[in-house]
């Protein structure tokens, strides 16, 4: 009885086995093609600006306060008639994120009163050393709509 079971058990693997070989494989061919992303993907944070160029994020630090795991930094400062960064009382002299603590849960996001931080589809995140995994307020914030941007005019070394 035991055999017969044996057998069928191999018989039913090998059914699964022939039944894989000969379906299509579904390989994509990374970097050259990307995989498709859902439209709600939350991926690298950014931190975004006004059309006027002026900064949106406030420096109300709930951001830091709603993420469960600790990972923003936020510094307020007050904004002066000379020194004018964003449309409120204050703004974020330092804001630095530890992408190796952070869940991407988009708490963040969703604390933010004003939308400053958004979590965009970008999901290649790889460095050397830890040190460079903690992202600061220049690598997160949008290029000004008044500035260039920097790579315009020069071509691509591929």
């Amino acid at each position: 009885m035991s055999v017969f079971s044996d057998v069928a058990a191999l018989l039913v693997g090998l059914k699964t086995t022939l039944g894989e070989t000969f379906k299509p494989h579904v390989t994509v061919q990374w970097p050259e093609e990307k995989s498709v992303r859902s439209e709600r993907y939350r991926g690298r944070h950014y931190l975004r600006r006004y059309d006027n160029g002026l900064e949106r994020c406030i420096g109300c630090e709930l951001c830091a306060a709603a993420c469960p795991v600790g990972c923003i930094l936020v510094i307020a400062a007050e904004n002066t008639a000379e020194n004018r960064v964003s449309p409120g009382e204050r703004y974020a002299k330092v804001y630095e994120i530890n992408m190796l603590r952070c869940i991407f849960c988009g708490y963040c996001e969703e604390a933010c009163p004003v939308q400053a931080i958004v979590l965009g589809p970008e999901y290649e995140l790889s460095n050397v050393s830890r040190e460079q995994f903690i992202y600061t307020k220049e690598m997160l914030l949008e290029p000004s709509p008044q500035q260039p941007p920097l790579y315009a005019g020069k071509k691509s070394q591929h």
